[in-house]
């Protein structure tokens, strides 16, 4: 049976509540930490090998470390629950069933970092989520987990949720930063760093919602323990979610290093796929990482048998590797259009580029175009080769990592898919007619 570590309660009724929260256990960490020094609590984060789990997997701890701590400048923690990636939405399904997980990481992690002020940023259009979240600290604040001098302790920390506009940018830590100074939402230059200048020019902290979850089961139950989960260096448990063309789309919450195919196909998980298709394709991160052909994704170019691991994942770089990102887990059939998805996830990064640096701001606005008219029977033979120059001039030159999230789809599903994108030049009255046939699926679904 797998380890369960952020949803071993998650359904067990009125879990959401303080009280039934505090049955299972829940904020012991809290209690635990509070008799430690935040160096000490720093440090069992560190000797965890928790990586982000928003996309990047930066080591949490290592994170923590470079937080400068001038003097007469207070600290930050931000939580990042803009939960933005399309293919994502593990982050939501945790604070909506259950908030004080999350709430009891916030501090924790607050307290470990100095932190006497925090957020919890969330994507705006989540407003059941924003009310359960709300709901749930006054709770903690009535219970003396949050305030002044909490649990009769020298420390204090106030906990703030603060709605983002539905931007995608703000996604990227300092463009959430710079909209939750109320500003728009564009990326920072860097350096400085936010953890030397982050919120109102102040040394912060930004994680995604389940990396700041974990760490309280971390504290509970030792840095070296949570290291014991998993495998090398992916270490402890990931939420996936888990959609697309299978039997059984949710959120799992998986030890790192499970095969991919088990993942798959295994009833414990997605249960195969859906009316006995055959596998085509994975987007295994979200959007925004390469999509690999089933033979890539159940072996590693070497072949091994590809792992649910940051590493493994990865291995073979673009050319036969992916990335394990937020965890968004798409899987397409064989009757699936490589075009039209790739398109359509095109669509979404030009609508959703800030317009601030002019490679992605023009860039993903001529891929756009590109392939809506290799979709729709209207291209030609050098658009596949343009796409591929096009995607190479935005990866790399732009602030922030959304020029790369547009770039990368189009360039892999190219270098995997290239016979489809032929047939759709050669065959514009098919290619036409199949693309009517998805969208009034699309109608009737």
């Amino acid at each position: 049976m797998a380890i369960k570590i952020l949803t071993e309660h998650i359904n067990k009724p009125g879990i959401e509540t303080f009280d039934v929260y505090r049955s299972t256990g829940g904020y012991a960490a809290v209690e635990k930490a509070l008799k430690m020094t935040p160096e000490e609590t720093v440090e069992e984060v560190k000797k965890s090998g928790l990586r982000g789990r928003g996309g990047a997997g930066f080591p949490a701890g290592m994170k923590w470390s470079f937080l400068a701590k001038p003097e007469g400048k207070p600290r930050y923690l931000v939580c990042n629950a803009d939960e933005s990636e399309p293919g994502t939405f593990k982050d939501r399904y945790l604070m909506a069933n259950s908030p004080h997980t999350l709430i009891e990481g916030m501090i924790v992690s607050s307290y470990a970092l100095g932190a006497k002020t925090s957020y919890i940023y969330v994507r705006g259009e989540m407003l059941y989520v924003i009310r359960i979240l709300e709901k749930a600290i006054a709770e903690a604040y009535a219970k003396g987990f949050l305030g002044k001098n909490i649990l009769g302790t020298d420390y204090s920390l106030d906990l703030y949720v603060h709605p983002g506009g539905g931007a995608y940018i703000c996604g990227e830590e300092t463009a959430l930063l710079e909209s939750l100074e109320g500003k728009r939402g564009n990326p920072r230059n860097k350096p400085p760093f936010p953890a030397v200048s982050g919120l109102y020019a102040c040394p912060t902290v930004v994680n995604n919602v389940e990396t700041i979850s974990a760490v309280s089961w971390i504290i509970n139950n030792g840095g070296e323990e949570y290291a014991k989960i998993g495998i090398g260096r992916s270490t402890g448990t990931k939420l996936i979610s888990a959609c697309g063309n299978i039997n059984k789309p949710g959120v799992y919450e998986i030890e790192l290093g499970v095969p991919v195919e088990e993942f798959i196909y295994s009833d414990e998980y997605c249960g195969g796929i859906a009316k006995g298709k055959k596998l085509k394709a994975v987007v295994a991160g979200g959007s925004s990482v390469p999509i690999l052909p089933a033979n890539l994704i159940v072996k590693t170019a070497n072949g091994e048998s590809r792992l649910m691991t940051y590493e493994s994942l990865s291995d073979g770089g673009f050319a036969t590797g992916t990335m394990l990102g937020s965890g968004g887990f798409i899987v397409f059939d064989e009757d699936q259009c490589i075009v039209r998805n790739t398109w359509n996830f095109s669509r979404f990064y030009h609508h959703e580029s800030c317009g601030q640096c002019s490679p992605c701001r023009e860039g993903t606005g001529w891929m756009e175009r590109v392939l809506h008219r290799i979709e729709y029977g209207h291209g030609h033979t050098h658009d596949i080769d343009l796409l591929v120059d096009v995607a190479k001039k935005i990866e790399g030159n732009t602030i922030c990592p959304l020029g790369d999230a547009a770039a990368w789809p189009v360039g892999s599903a190219i270098r995997h898919f290239r016979d489809e994108f032929e047939w759709h030049i050669k065959h514009p009255h098919e290619a036409t007619k199949k693309g009517a046939v998805y969208r009034q699926e699309a109608v009737l679904v």
